[in-house]
């Protein structure tokens, strides 16, 4: 708002990375003659005929502001409804819709590949080297879905499989389960392969049937120990000859430190959450302020049941993503990763050791097992074990944590300050 006579007027300028914020310019935006605004006075000179809804309104409010005296308390009251219907409609979950033009656009061959060098004039179809377009199929994207799951073609249920089998075993029956070109490695058990594929759409498609009859097969169920001589001639469990035998993924490895310790949340559905992260994380990747949560513009860490939800409900800024995650091998989304590498590092035996999220899991897991079980020790040791591994410890594996459990429980006798501060790390009581 400008004063009679000169004005001072300071401009700030921010250069937010791509936001063009280094341009600046002067509009004449909600400006008034006294008592009339600029829109009340530019719709009282033009004709009534020409009068936009927008006008009309403007000149009906301007009226009823000066000539009706209950007109503000309503107005007051028509913006707080108005208000209280935005906040209601942001509740409601929306989903993205495609829709295929009423004539689809022409579509042609560029020449070298250049935009503006048109060829000839194509239609949609698929690769003549495999099966046809379904008869009757529309040529779009409903036909091409009913193309990909036709029971003639064998490649979708053979990638769905081949995925499936590698998520159980670690490694798929095709290595290379983000190729299956001529580039990709050839399967090496391909009459199981296709078994599970005919099996598969056999079944409707059916997630669950199929991974019920792998984790109930022979295969599956044999022990992961390697046999003398075997590890020499098939390192990488290539002929099933044992078990499977890997590291868990990084979201399984929480959830499932989650689960033992009673503290998941299976919930299942709704929005994403922010459990326990190191402090500032989203600071360096930041455009400003605002502490907005889903501009990701600050990082608010959420209390209660939220901290306990399954990973996959975790919050995830491709940018800064969670730690926890990257350091088990986790992609960062930023493109699509059908095969995730696996290392064993001591930071991730650290991360295991210290961070909130696990000492938490670590101390509420002691707490079940000291309600659940005997009041001994040794009894104790076998029922985390069970709770862990699905069975008892050995008589090695008791010994050893016998001996840490009474080293541990004379450390903390000495300092009970350190019990405290172990006792207080995570939000559950």
């Amino acid at each position: 708002e400008l004063n009679a006579g000169d004005n001072n007027i300071l401009v700030k300028v921010v250069d937010f990375y791509d936001f063009n914020a280094h341009t600046f310019f002067f509009a004449r935006r909600g400006e008034a003659i006294g008592p009339m605004s600029l829109d009340v006075e530019r719709a009282l000179l033009q004709d009534p005929a020409a009068r936009s809804d927008a006008d009309t309104m403007a000149l009906r409010g301007f009226y009823r502001s000066r000539n009706w005296d209950q007109w503000p308390a309503l107005h007051e009251q028509e913006l707080d409804r108005a208000w209280e219907l935005a906040q209601l409609d942001k509740q409601i979950p929306t989903t993205m819709v495609m829709e295929d033009l009423p004539e689809p656009r022409p579509a042609t061959i560029l020449v070298r590949g250049q935009y503006d060098q048109l060829g000839e004039a194509v239609s949609p179809g698929v690769p003549a080297a495999l099966h046809a377009w379904p008869e009757g199929a529309p040529r779009n994207r409903l036909g091409l879905a009913q193309w990909l799951v036709s029971p003639e073609n064998p490649l979708t249920a053979r990638v769905a499989v081949n995925r499936d089998w590698q998520r159980f075993f670690g490694i798929g029956l095709v290595r290379t389960a983000d190729d299956f070109g001529v580039q990709g490695e050839s399967p090496s058990n391909p009459e199981l392969l296709d078994w599970l594929a005919r099996a598969f759409i056999a079944s409707g498609w059916d997630m669950k049937a199929l991974q019920r009859l792998i984790v109930t097969s022979a295969t599956y169920r044999q022990v992961s120990h390697v046999r003398p001589g075997l590890a020499e001639l098939d390192p990488e469990n290539r002929l099933l000859a044992r078990g499977p035998r890997y590291r868990l993924d990084a979201e399984q490895i929480r959830d499932n430190a989650l689960a033992a310790s009673g503290l998941l949340v299976e919930a299942l559905g709704g929005p994403s959450v922010l459990p326990y992260q190191p402090p500032g994380l989203w600071r360096d990747v930041a455009y400003g302020g605002g502490g907005l949560r889903y501009t990701a513009q600050e990082f608010i860490q959420d209390h209660g049941d939220k901290l306990y939800r399954r990973s996959l409900y975790t919050f995830w800024k491709r940018a800064a993503a969670p730690p926890g995650m990257l350091l088990f091998d986790a992609p960062n989304r930023e493109v699509c990763t059908a095969r995730r590498n696996r290392s064993n590092t001591p930071l991730q035996a650290l991360a295991l050791m210290n961070d909130t999220q696990y000492v938490e899991a670590a101390r509420e897991m002691a707490e079940r097992v000291m309600k659940e079980s005997g009041p001994d020790a040794v009894s104790r040791i076998d029922y985390a074990c069970t709770l862990l591994l699905a069975r008892p410890a050995r008589p090695a594996e008791k010994d050893a944590l016998l001996a840490q459990y009474e080293a541990q429980l004379a450390d903390y006798r000495k300092a009970p300050d350190a019990a405290k501060a172990l006792l207080a790390t995570g939000e559950s009581a």
